[in-house]
């Protein structure tokens, strides 16, 4: 999608202008311009810089998800952005209520199945996640929050490719893919608002503006993390063998034995116990998840987005089409 001069700049009667330096998508500006969360985040910036496009331009954040954390990919993720010449300019943790993950993904969600809504739920909420914002110190000739995306890799495990950072934390499954990125600059200043109040916002955009490298905090983070939390192990026979161990003991006879049944089953059994588990009687959330985000399915046919990202090339072409002056920092 390229610049369009009569539809970049809509009218805000109900929120902010968002300039098309920030989005590719004419539907994002008028959407974000009156996002609540978006509104949040811009105006805070906007009390600590003067050039809030080019802060927006110059950071990605990097989502580290409950997966990553019990996985324990958090160093390897940490040690990917090393390599990648990403400097960490900020790290906190966050916890994801039902609430931020529905905020997060709202306008993705419409894709999504009952079953995907609650693996996730499952598993997002289980243990806390580290958010890292970082600045490529090679400033790319797109936003970093695209060449970020780009170089994370596709959530599809069968597309991922050596060096991206998906291919390197572990090809789990669709639903198991233990990053998240904003896609576009506009969604980095919207989703810092979701995951973070204003007092712990202000302090990452402090420590992002002065370009500090804040590697050994995350490090620091990501330890206690990991601490706090028990590993698991996320590869699916192993699951499987585990879930129609742990089915048939709780369930007894009658248990499914075919992998989506044994899904479907636990995942019943799962909202009759509140999600809880029970020990050695019960059935793990994480086996479920596993089990579940393999053989169910996760996106429903025949529907796209609301909005979605866009490219390195859409992006290439929608700078060039931007007027000079107004071009990526």
């Amino acid at each position: 999608m390229t610049y369009d001069p009569d539809r970049a700049h809509p009218a805000p009667p109900h929120g902010i202008a968002v300039p098309p330096q920030l989005t590719c998508h004419p539907a994002k500006q008028c959407l974000y311009g009156a996002d609540t969360y978006y509104q949040e985040a811009h105006d805070q910036l906007a009390g600590l810089t003067g050039d809030i496009t080019g802060f927006a331009h110059r950071h990605a954040a990097l989502l580290l998800k409950p997966d990553a954390v019990v996985a324990r990919r958090l160093e390897a993720a940490v040690q990917w952005l090393r390599e990648r010449r990403f400097r960490i300019v900020g790290a906190a943790v966050t916890h994801l209520t039902r609430t931020m993950i529905r905020a997060l993904w709202y306008f993705q969600w419409n894709l999504a199945t009952p079953y995907r809504r609650r693996l996730a739920a499952l598993f997002l909420e289980d243990a806390d996640a580290l958010v890292l914002v970082v600045r490529p110190e090679r400033a790319p000739d797109v936003p970093a929050t695209v060449e970020l995306t780009r170089l994370k890799g596709p959530t599809d495990p069968a597309a991922r490719v050596p060096g991206q950072l998906r291919h390197r934390l572990g090809r789990y499954s669709y639903l198991l893919n233990l990053v998240h990125t904003p896609d576009e600059p506009a969604d980095l200043l919207r989703e810092l608002a979701v995951h973070f109040d204003e007092t712990e916002r202000r302090r990452l955009l402090t420590h992002a503006l002065a370009g500090e490298d804040r590697t050994a905090h995350a490090l620091e983070l990501a330890g206690r993390l990991h601490a706090a939390t028990k590993p698991r192990e996320l590869d699916f026979e192993p699951a499987l063998d585990r879930l129609r161990r742990d089915l048939a003991r709780t369930l007894g006879p009658g248990t499914p034995t075919d992998p989506r049944g044994l899904a479907e089953a636990a995942l019943r059994h799962q909202l009759d116990s509140c999600g809880a588990d029970f020990g050695e009687a019960g059935i793990d959330r994480w086996d479920t998840v596993v089990v579940g985000s393999a053989v169910l399915p996760m996106r429903r046919p025949g529907r796209a987005p609301v909005l979605d990202g866009a490219d390195t090339e859409t992006w290439r072409r929608h700078l060039a089409a931007l007027p000079h002056n107004s071009s990526t920092p």
